[in-house]
């Protein structure tokens, strides 16, 4: 049984209340440990247009904004051996159990960046 640390709650500020409900609840029961990394969670147009410059990000924030902006996504890492790891095989699994627990336990459909088309954005998690 996990639980997301002080530092990831505070990532979280700002974003969808129902979100937050959501990675509370599935970070109990989830078979892999994780957290929120550093602009994880809301963004502001500044910030989405440097992470935009850095290549870090495919929304220049303007004309191509990130659902990050409007407090309607999240990104996660997840957290294997005492530290974060991006490897697809454990953000998969995660993935699978957070969009478990948004339908059955909220009936949101939860979309995972790792289904996107195109840029895959294995971390990333939104709702329209």
């Amino acid at each position: 049984m996990f639980q997301l640390s002080q530092t990831s709650y505070n990532r979280l500020k700002g974003i969808d209340q129902r979100l937050i409900d959501i990675v509370t609840m599935a970070i109990i029961t989830s078979p892999i440990d994780f957290g929120i990394p550093q602009d994880g969670g809301l963004r502001t147009v500044e910030r989405q247009k440097e992470l935009f410059d850095l290549k870090k990000s495919k929304c220049d924030g303007y004309k191509n904004k990130s659902y990050h902006q409007s407090g309607r996504a999240f990104d996660i890492y997840a957290y294997v051996d005492k530290k974060a790891s991006w490897d697809r095989a454990h953000l998969k699994t995660i993935a699978d159990h957070l969009i478990l627990v948004a339908k059955r336990d909220f009936d949101i459909n939860l979309e995972w960046g790792g289904n996107f088309k195109g840029f895959v954005d294995m971390p990333h998690f939104q709702i329209k």
